[in-house]
């Protein structure tokens, strides 16, 4: 039986990556096969491409090359990584997935969704998420936690301006109103206790659903 692959979206400061890893321990825990991983990155030919597009050095970037090197890494993920997993029949968790480039490159970026979609088309094929976690929180926010986060790595789009992650959070509305079906909305503006037990309980409810 195929897998389930769930992917976390959400703007910078959301939580997701420290969700998905408690997320990754529960379900383990509930005797689920589970498989943790990220974008862009997870095998070390997208790390390296990784390194290009986060590098801060790298303010010169065409946004057109940035969209492609992300449908670059993600399709050697998908092969590598993401693919095989879901063929044994285990559940992946990743950080990020084509809707980040929507999102990002597509709306806030100015590139327009539908071309950066079929740009993403070409890298996936029909690999799409069988559902979404959207970590949901006020841009204002999340770069304030970022800013009191010695811990995180701070990356190229961190050091935008906040008009440009008020557009990465309304890219996301145009994206959820088009899939509404697959997203599960987690609001992400509260404790990281909350935001687990939310979070834990949509996930574990979708998957029973699933017949897993």
């Amino acid at each position: 039986m195929r897998g389930i692959f769930i992917t976390m979206e959400g703007p910078e400061g959301a939580g997701k990556t420290t969700i998905t890893q408690m997320l990754g321990k529960a379900l383990q825990q509930e005797g689920y096969q589970v498989l943790l991983t990220r974008e862009p990155g997870g095998v070390p030919i997208s790390e390296q491409i990784r390194e290009v597009i986060l590098n801060k050095d790298n303010t010169a970037m065409d946004s057109r090359t940035e969209a492609l090197l992300y449908a670059a890494a993600r399709r050697q993920h998908l092969v590598e990584v993401v693919m095989p997993e879901l063929e044994r029949g285990g559940i992946v968790l990743c950080d990020r997935f084509i809707d980040s480039s929507l999102a990002y490159q597509g709306h806030a970026r100015g590139l327009d969704i539908e071309e950066v979609y079929n740009i993403n088309k070409f890298a996936i094929g029909d690999m799409m998420p069988d559902a979404t976690l959207f970590f949901d929180i006020d841009p204002e926010e999340g770069l304030r936690r970022i800013q009191s986060n010695g811990e995180r790595e701070v990356n190229r789009l961190d050091l935008e301006a906040l008009d440009f992650h008020k557009k990465v959070c309304e890219g996301y509305q145009f994206i959820i109103n088009r899939w509404k079906e697959r997203f599960i909305i987690v609001d992400a503006g509260r404790t990281i206790d909350e935001v687990f037990e939310q979070t834990k309980a949509s996930l574990l409810d979708f998957l029973a659903k699933a017949g897993n």
